[in-house]
């Protein structure tokens, strides 16, 4: 657990065996608890798009990478259409990173950014095949 005290960061470590008992507490950096934050509310939004996978027949969620040779990079999300071409929906890009929850239409694409989508299998094919298509208006 991350707490303020002081002003100060800290990285708090629970005894497994007594949880009102500290067995550590790190000090860190803004910058370090920043990228801590991130580190965790990626894995924590995938985990919790994985139980929805599991909870919603035929529901699924993908990560696809953007190559650097698609169309899209440099261009907005909302050019591709995606949602509606495929029934599929882009709710975060991960960048270097930082995690971008529920880019809006007008998020920019980069290379390597990893897209994770949720839909049907064909929905989220449509969407691999529209990001790495030659080209954008499909």
């Amino acid at each position: 657990m991350v707490s303020h005290r002081n002003g100060r960061r800290d990285l708090v470590l629970y005894d497994p065996d007594d949880p009102d008992s500290c067995q550590a507490d790190i000090p860190l950096t803004d910058d370090e608890a920043e990228a801590l934050a991130d580190i965790l509310g990626a894995s924590l939004m995938l985990g919790q798009l994985s139980g929805l996978r599991e909870q919603a027949a035929g529901l699924l969620t993908e990560q696809i990478v953007i190559p650097a040779g698609s169309p899209y990079v440099n261009r907005k999300l909302g050019d591709t259409k995606a949602r509606t071409r495929t029934g599929a929906s882009i709710v975060a890009v991960l960048r270097q990173g930082e995690v971008n929850v529920s880019p809006d239409p007008a998020f920019r694409f980069a290379a390597g950014d990893v897209v994770v989508v949720v839909g049907t299998r064909q929905g989220l094919d449509g969407v691999t095949a529209i990001l790495a298509d030659s080209d954008p208006d499909g």
